[in-house]
């Protein structure tokens, strides 16, 4: 589960939590290089990175039509503090919250439903994220 909370007034505000969360991979680009002569490499290991964060909801129109359409403006530019939480059967796993702190949003995908089917629609936003933190 996750929570978005805008960094700035100027950002959209989404009042319902995600209920999916995926990405935030950590990763550190690794270089073997080899002294002349060696048999075997030193390791060389750049700083991490975060992977991008995708959050997905199901669509409601009444709650989430008016920030979607603020939003749609901001790609690229609002920042939100972005909280994830482990779930068990208390709801939140203590200890197991992670923040993404000031997060770009850089990414937007509408919510397109199916006249086939009954399953709702869903939409999802992208964020660039810098670092992780402790939870606040």
């Amino acid at each position: 589960m996750a929570e978005i909370r805008p960094v700035a007034n100027s950002a959209p505000r989404f009042d319902q939590k995600f209920a999916q969360v995926s990405g935030g991979e950590i990763t550190a680009p690794v270089e073997k290089v080899y002294d002349g002569g060696a048999k075997f490499p030193d390791t060389l290991c750049a700083p991490p990175e975060v992977g991008d964060v995708t959050v997905t909801r199901h669509f409601d129109p009444d709650r989430d039509g008016a920030p979607l359409k603020r939003v749609r403006q901001q790609v690229g530019s609002a920042k939100y503090d972005i909280y994830v939480y482990t779930l068990n059967c208390d709801m939140k796993e203590p200890g197991t919250e992670r923040v993404y702190a000031n997060a770009l949003l850089v990414g937007l995908t509408e919510p397109d439903g199916d006249s086939s089917s009954g399953s709702a629609a869903t939409y999802t936003l992208t964020f660039s994220i810098g670092a992780v933190s402790a939870a606040l």
